[in-house]
This record gives structure tokens, C-alpha cells and sequence, in this order.
């Protein structure tokens, strides 16, 4: 009995501490699983965004840091021209959180323009946001175009010519309209149209003809044919009492 007692302690004392064992490995492997996930909430490039936009007339950058653990991360934004760092528009920094923590870049950016976007928080973090930022096609109201060429003042020699044929005053009679033209008087002595019957006799005994002279002439004649027949008769009674 006394060694099956002590066989069956021995056999409880192994069981207990493969438990143990077995206890242990899960226990570590939990701890780094949610070591290894509490590292890849606390911060990853992928909570982070960029932006182009206009506020009012001016234009903006703006970078959005969801992290929900608030890890400070330092944001640097560089111009870039032909792949490579132009300007460094400026540097911020930003702790996140689960709604979004959004902090602005003034920059008057110009349309279809390339910006790259860093990100640093150590340990988790120090890389560019991908791809890189480019800014809209359109830009800001405030950008105006530039004004257009004034055209240039006349001179006076212009301004006091007298205008063309073409450009006459809207008003000014032409020659045609204040002065008819005169044309030459028809000839009236082929186109004048014949009498009529009746008004040639009319014309005939009107006081134009020359019945008034044949009139006066038949008087003197019958005045000198009666005088003549005065005189022969006196004549001859003057011979009868001779």
C-alpha cells in the first residue's frame, strides 16, 4: 500500500508540472501576441492622411492622424519638383486619436503640384505617407489671372483724324441724299406732243395769229378805196357844171 501511495504522489507531482509547463508556453505566447499587438495599434502609417484644399481664398495642406493610442508623430511636408525635395514647407507635430486629430499647412499651392508627406514616431513609425500628395487641378478663387494687356492710349494725331469713307458719322447726309443730282433738260422740240384740233383752232383765232393785221390792212384799204370814190365823184360834178 505505502508504494502504491508514493507512485500515485509521483504521477500527480509530473502531472502538475506539465500543467504547469503547459500553462506557462500559452501564458508567453499570449503576452507577446498581445505585445505584438498593442504595438501595431499604437501607431502605423496607414492612420495617417494628407490633403489639398482651400480655406477661403488660400490654399492648405492638411494631415489626419486617426491613432488611437495618440502616439506623438512629427509630420514634415516637402515641395517636390522632378522627385526631389524642393522646399520644406514645414514641420508639426500630432497625437491622434480614434475620431481623427487634423493639424494644417499653410502653403498657396499650385494646381496639379506634388507634395511628399513624412511621418516619425518612434518606435513604430518613420516613412512617407504613399502615394504622395498632389494638389487639384483647379486652385484657390484667391489665385486671379493675370490681368490682360491694356491696349495703348491714341495719340491725338488719331483721335483728331477725320474719318474715312467708311467711317463717316452716322447722320452726315451723303452727296446723294442734300444735293440731287441735275440732269440735262429733255429736248422738247422732238418729244413735245402735237396739238390737239380743236386747240390749234383756237390758237389760230386767238390773239397770237395774224388776223389782227390782215384785219387793219382790209380797213386802210377800204378806207383808201372809198376816199378814191369821193374825190372821182366830186370831180366829176365840178365837170358837169363846167
Amino acid at each position: 500500500m505505502t508504494v502504491l501511495s508514493v507512485s500515485r504522489r509521483t504521477a500527480s507531482r509530473r502531472t502538475v508540472a506539465r500543467t504547469v509547463r503547459a500553462l506557462g508556453v500559452v501564458s508567453a505566447s499570449a503576452a507577446l501576441t498581445v505585445g505584438l499587438a498593442g504595438s501595431a495599434a499604437a501607431c502605423n502609417i496607414n492612420e495617417f492622411s494628407a490633403e489639398a484644399k482651400c480655406v477661403g481664398d488660400k490654399g492648405v495642406i492638411t494631415v489626419t492622424d486617426v491613432d488611437p493610442a495618440g502616439v506623438p508623430a512629427t509630420v514634415t511636408v516637402f515641395l517636390e519638383n522632378n522627385g526631389a525635395d524642393e522646399k520644406k514647407v514645414g514641420e508639426q507635430v500630432v497625437k491622434g486619436s480614434r475620431e481623427g486629430v487634423t493639424i494644417t499647412f499653410e502653403e498657396d499651392w499650385q494646381p496639379n503640384a506634388e507634395y511628399r508627406i513624412h511621418v516619425k514616431a518612434k518606435p513604430y513609425v518613420d516613412e512617407d505617407i504613399k502615394p504622395n500628395l498632389t494638389t487639384p487641378a483647379t486652385a484657390c478663387k484667391g489665385e486671379k489671372e493675370p490681368p490682360a494687356p491694356s491696349e495703348p492710349a491714341p495719340t491725338p494725331s488719331d483721335s483728331a483724324s477725320t474719318p474715312s469713307e467708311d467711317e463717316e458719322e452716322p447722320g452726315t447726309p451723303t452727296p446723294s441724299e442734300s444735293e440731287p443730282e441735275t440732269t440735262a433738260p429733255a429736248d422738247t422740240s422732238d418729244n413735245a406732243p402735237s396739238p390737239a384740233v380743236g386747240e390749234s383752232n383756237l390758237a389760230e383765232t386767238g390773239a397770237d395769229s395774224n388776223t389782227g393785221l390782215i384785219a387793219g390792212i382790209a380797213a386802210t384799204l377800204v378806207a383808201v378805196g372809198g376816199g378814191a370814190i369821193f374825190f372821182g365823184m366830186r370831180r366829176r360834178g365840178a365837170n358837169s357844171d363846167s
